[in-house]
């Protein structure tokens, strides 16, 4: 079987660092912020080219911080992409806010910057961009919105570690920026993790103390808080894994290139990119309208594939007030994707193996 990640595999290449900064944890004793996440949280900030960045309990938290910690509340609207996962949506409407739905580029996956400005009102707050499957969103109209209209820009980088667009990693794009590790990300850890990056020096220092309780300092608190911290143990993971993250992303690159250039099936709708730097192709979503008899054809062929999503939010038990809607583009990415194996180490062979195989399918 061709799987789709191999987690194993990918965390066993780090297995003797990983091991010897476990040991280190342990004979130190000192398990929540200590000196792995402060040295994890200095590295990634300048791995994203920001000024600081907090480690937090997950991607999700990471997202309802900033909003948060910018004081949005009920009434308030945030712009926020139709074609997302859920976490995206969560993040707003859990703070009270109303989370405002804005249709994709087909193309790209991700928010069109055109479809935005018609969605703006006296009570829109911020926008939230989702850097989708690892493409960094084009933000160059976003920016020029943001201006006009006194926006703040949220970043939901969880799948996009280290995509670039204009020469600005994701984590800096925007004014705050949330997250993700978990276990199958770019860069991910062996647990629940996430992070907030952000070069604004107050609003840093208020994530920092709703994170911690709502404590500037110790049993003193200034905010009603919540307990959101990254762990000494995974801060250590992600700091050996750090130093890998370019040339894994590279060597995603290098897979897409082969599946985009060798792919040759009318049935299959490549994903398309931009720029090469701005995607790190955390999913490589192709999309067909036999899925189903697709991804059955492929499991019998021994290839693992998994659906980034099935249901798109609006049609979700959890948002049962926006079930009647219609987004039609995101509904037919959510009724026709499918995401095809792409890891660091997936081998050549395996490579042309799921290239074969699917050219083969009729």
């Amino acid at each position: 079987m061709i799987k789709f990640l191999d987690l194993e595999k990918i965390n066993n290449r780090f297995r003797e660092e990983i091991d010897s900064e476990l040991k280190e944890i342990l004979d130190s004793g000192w398990y929540l912020q200590g000196k792995k996440n402060q040295k994890f949280a200095e590295n990634f900030a300048e791995f994203c080219g920001v000024k600081h960045c907090l480690g937090v309990a997950n991607g999700l938290d990471a997202l309802n911080l900033i909003i948060k910690a910018y004081g949005f509340s009920n009434g308030d609207e945030i712009i926020v992409p139709a074609n997302t996962y859920i976490a995206s949506i969560l993040a707003i409407s859990q703070n009270g806010c109303t989370p405002i739905l804005v249709e994709p580029d087909i193309k790209t996956y991700n928010i069109n910057p055109d479809l935005i400005e018609e969605k703006i009102t006296e009570r829109t707050k911020a926008i939230m961009v989702v850097h989708l499957y690892g493409q960094a969103v084009q933000m160059k109209k976003i920016w020029e919105l943001a201006k006009k209209y006194n926006l703040k820009i949220i970043e939901d980088s969880a799948q996009a570690h280290g995509s670039v667009y204009d020469g600005i990693k994701t984590g800096a794009l925007g004014d705050a920026s949330g997250f993700s590790f978990y276990p199958g990300k770019n860069l991910g850890c062996m647990g629940d993790g996430g992070c907030v990056t952000t070069n604004d020096d107050e609003l840093f220092e208020k994530i920092k103390a709703i994170a911690n309780y709502g404590s500037d300092r110790k049993y003193h608190h200034i905010y009603k808080g919540v307990n959101s911290r990254l762990d000494e143990i995974q801060a250590a993971v992600l700091n050996v894994k750090l130093k890998y993250l370019d040339k894994d992303n590279a060597r995603r690159r290098e897979i897409s290139k082969y599946y985009r250039e060798n792919i040759k099936n009318r049935i299959i709708i490549l994903p398309e990119t931009y720029d090469e730097s701005a995607h790190v192709w955390h999913v490589f979503a192709v999309r067909t309208p036999e899925r189903d008899r697709f991804q059955k054809y492929l499991e019998e062929n021994n290839i693992q594939t998994i659906i980034h999503y099935p249901t798109p939010p609006h049609k979700q038990g959890a948002y049962q007030e926006w079930n009647n809607l219609s987004y039609p583009i995101s509904e037919e990415i959510h009724r026709t994707v499918i995401s095809l194996p792409i890891s660091p180490v997936m081998t050549d062979d395996e490579v042309e193996r799921v290239t074969e195989v699917i050219n083969e399918y009729r």
